[in-house]
């Protein structure tokens, strides 16, 4: 089966369509939802409900641009709308001009590269829930603080602060990780 094969017949409800649809993606969306859960139980949650939510608005996709982009947005809205009912995000009156400058080095870059992969995101899955979520929303998915700010119904001056804060936090814990291993 083709991908459009497998959207009509995910739109036609067909449980082997779903199969198919399921075993394609689940491990790209599972990522995603792991980058804005805490721990490995909620993220399979997200992942489940996030296909219950596919396989309900699938008659939405007009097969008009990347079907796994329209999948990812899903998993992102599914994974902010989780985060917004725990009331993760701390609402900041702060000038963005008065945050604290974040040092792009080439150290710190270097810094990065002697961590896996499965390590730095279980650093990013221990930052405050609404530090992770506007850190992955700018640094992995690339949305603007506006359009974050949009999303999660905070100021443009909130997603600043605790995109600020979740890079410091996050290179904290990459100097700890460094040192110790050293």
């Amino acid at each position: 089966m083709n991908e459009l094969q497998i959207i009509a017949g995910c739109k036609e409800q067909k449980r082997e369509a779903q199969k198919i649809l399921y075993e394609k993606y689940a491990r790209a969306m599972y990522g995603i939802c792991l980058r804005y859960s805490s721990d490995m139980d909620t993220a399979q949650d997200l992942l489940q409900d996030g296909f219950m939510k596919v396989f309900a608005n699938i008659n939405s996709f007009q097969n008009k641009g990347s079907f796994e982009g329209w999948l990812k947005r899903i998993f992102i809205n599914h994974a902010l709308e989780d985060l917004r009912k725990k009331k993760s995000f701390i609402q900041v009156a702060e000038d963005p001009q008065n945050l604290p400058d974040i040092v792009d080095d080439a150290t710190e870059e270097e810094q990065m590269y002697q961590i896996s992969e499965d390590e730095l995101l279980k650093m990013i899955q221990e930052l405050p829930r609404g530090y992770s979520a506007v850190f992955n929303l700018y640094a992995i998915e690339n949305y603007s603080h506006k359009e974050i700010a949009e999303m999660l119904a905070i100021s443009e001056g909130t997603s600043r602060s605790q995109y600020v804060r979740a890079r410091q936090l996050l290179q904290t814990k990459v100097n700890q990780y460094i040192k110790e291993r050293s």
